[in-house]
């Protein structure tokens, strides 16, 4: 793995910013036309106070993040994923947001990556296999595009559909999961501020085997809700069945919180591995962002709405 030169990777007082401010609402305005309304919404996200990074934690190394993938377009062998990537070809890319909304759009990748939309974020993720990195992420704010397209009032759910291409992605010439990969969110948690459609790591494009040309970032939920090459947002009433609880919804719920109070069936969730430590760490509700999500969730039992 060729790491990129010092010169090319954003300095690290940056990543550790605590708010990001790389946008303007003229240059929103321009780039995505917007009504009042949803320009207040975009503006208060954009603006969004963002946490940092907990004591003695450090971002992964690029080799890191870019080495060990969670991928099933392509496969389940983890250290394979960077290889098998070459193919994806994310230029020319498509991003179609449409169902429950006044404004449906077609938006090119090149539009959804432009620096006037970009924000810079740390967010750890943790998959529910019991491993963890912290990656610096560039993207857009999932909320700032969905209010430009106007949700309407029945619009309670919002789905993201990945690419379905056998030619390009191996995985899906098995029948192993039920193609296209879906998931999906209630829209006030795709609305939260912490969402990113993440177009970059490291200040440089998304890499193929992260999920290149976009791909979702929801921090406080393990890795499975954060779909990888999306092609669909589609804003929907009712709610909309993801893919890995329909195929074992024993195991994976529609929420997908981090909890580490509730255990896999066949795993413990108390404990991580963050990828380049020798030691365990104690898992965190919500993955550390407790304090920023925590109350979208009032009045549900968190033992069965997993």
């Amino acid at each position: 793995m060729i790491l990129p030169a010092p010169s090319e990777i954003t300095p690290e007082s940056v990543y550790l910013a605590r708010r990001r401010f790389l946008r303007q609402g003229a240059a929103l305005a321009a780039a995505f036309p917007l009504g009042l309304r949803a320009a207040t919404a975009a503006a208060d996200c954009a603006q969004a106070d963002v946490p940092g990074l907990l004591p003695g934690e450090r971002p992964n190394s690029f080799e890191e993040i870019t080495s060990y993938n969670n991928f099933y377009e392509y496969s389940t062998e983890k250290t394979a994923i960077k290889h098998l990537a070459v193919n994806l070809n994310p230029r020319p890319w498509q991003l179609r947001i449409e169902g429950e909304v006044a404004k449906p759009v077609t938006l090119d990748i090149d539009a959804i990556a432009a620096p006037a939309r970009q924000v810079e974020r740390i967010y750890r993720l943790r998959c529910v296999e019991g491993w963890s990195m912290v990656i610096p992420w560039q993207g857009a704010p999932l909320c700032e595009l969905l209010s430009a397209v106007q949700p309407t009032s029945r619009a309670k759910y919002v789905r993201f559909v990945t690419l379905h291409d056998p030619e390009r992605f191996y995985g899906q010439r098995r029948s192993s999961l039920p193609w296209p990969y879906t998931e999906a969110l209630r829209i006030d948690e795709a609305m939260h501020p912490l969402v990113l459609l993440a177009t970059g790591l490291y200040g440089k494009p998304l890499p193929n085997q992260n999920g290149a040309p976009v791909r979702l970032v929801v921090p406080w939920k393990y890795g499975y809700k954060s779909s990888k090459s999306l092609v669909l947002i589609r804003l929907e009433e009712k709610q909309p069945p993801t893919t890995w609880s329909q195929i074992a919804p024993s195991e994976y719920g529609f929420y997908g919180n981090v909890n580490p109070e509730v255990p896999h069936p066949r795993w413990t969730q108390s404990r991580e591995v963050r990828i380049g430590e020798l030691k365990k760490r104690e898992t965190l509700p919500f993955n550390g962002y407790a304090e920023q999500v925590a109350h979208l969730y009032r009045g549900l039992d968190p033992t069965k709405h997993t």
